[in-house]
């Protein structure tokens, strides 16, 4: 056990969120769906719905921009899905699916260009870095939720 979770640290990994909008339109599927299929594993996955309060703790980074209360308001309207991806360049290869922060201004194909609606309403949010993803991980997940599936345990 203790090496299959040095292993799971050792492994790069993104937080990925499913935003209010893409689960109300149902693609919750649609989405994960991508990243499998470009090699990405789920590790950690959860439904939640953000407390206003919540959403600001998590967008800190964010307090003095002008989106900062448009974007709080809009992650506190319903549920999110929260998923820890896993794999080599995660972080990369998850911010190339997930498209431009813009959904107009993403390549055609992306998440955010295929079922985006707007700069904030833009279906996903992905970890910028590693410091990020590491920060973002520790604030939606505790360790004994995020699976590590290379270790051999499950595997039958």
């Amino acid at each position: 056990m203790i090496g299959s979770r040095r292993y799971l640290l050792e492994m790069e990994r993104s937080l990925v969120l499913i935003k209010p909008d893409a689960v109300r339109k149902n693609l919750i599927g649609e989405v994960i769906k991508r990243f499998e299929e470009d090699g990405l594993r789920v590790i950690s996955l959860k439904m939640l719905w953000f407390s206003r309060k919540e959403v600001q703790m998590f967008y800190k980074e964010h307090e003095d921009k002008p989106f900062y209360d448009a974007l709080s308001n809009y992650m506190s309207s319903g549920p999110i899905v929260a998923l820890v991806l896993g794999g080599e360049n995660v972080i990369k290869r998850t911010r190339e699916l997930i498209g431009a922060t813009d959904p107009s201004a993403a390549d055609k194909g992306t998440i955010r260009a295929d079922f985006g609606e707007s700069i904030t309403v833009n279906s996903v949010h992905g970890s910028a870095n590693r410091e990020s993803a590491d920060t973002e991980i520790s604030f939606m997940f505790s360790q004994i939720e995020i699976m590590d599936f290379n270790s051999g345990i499950y595997r039958r």
